[in-house]
């Protein structure tokens, strides 16, 4: 299973993708973590691409990263993509230039505020580690809880 979360930096991404990484057991590819390991810190569409291929490599679990383009998020081919959506812009002007909304067809899941994170730990604590526990819990719950 790949979950890819996406979005503006600042969204709330690696707060949600460590909570699921967490409780279900699955890897977690950050992308500064991902950057950091390379050393490579080209924010230039080159660069960007080059994150783009870094961040793609892994073939499942949860993949945090803004993934800016359309192109990007439909080559990912994630099972489940979850769109924070919680902000309109970004600290980073350059990332909020770059950055292609989702249309309905790119997610599984549009989240517009902020997610309670008691009330996730609560919820997902209902679910067993691995990735059919991941799933069931995206598909039963996530969109109607938070």
């Amino acid at each position: 299973m790949k979950v890819l979360i996406c979005g503006l930096p600042g969204s709330g991404k690696t707060t949600l993708a460590k909570e699921l990484s967490y409780h279900f057991l699955l890897p977690h590819y950050n992308a500064d973590t991902v950057r950091e390991l390379s050393n490579n810190w080209d924010f230039s569409t080159k660069g960007r691409l080059q994150q783009f291929h870094r961040m793609n490599l892994e073939s499942w679990g949860i993949l945090d990263f803004v993934c800016p383009y359309r192109e990007f998020r439909q080559r990912i081919d994630a099972d489940f993509t979850i769109w924070m959506n919680t902000i309109t812009e970004s600290k980073y002007e350059d990332t909020n230039k770059e950055w292609q909304d989702l249309d309905s067809t790119e997610y599984s899941v549009k989240v517009d505020k902020r997610i309670d994170l008691e009330e996730l730990r609560k919820t997902i604590q209902k679910y067993p580690a691995g990735i059919k526990g991941c799933n069931d819990f995206l598909h039963e719950h996530f969109r109607d809880n938070f």
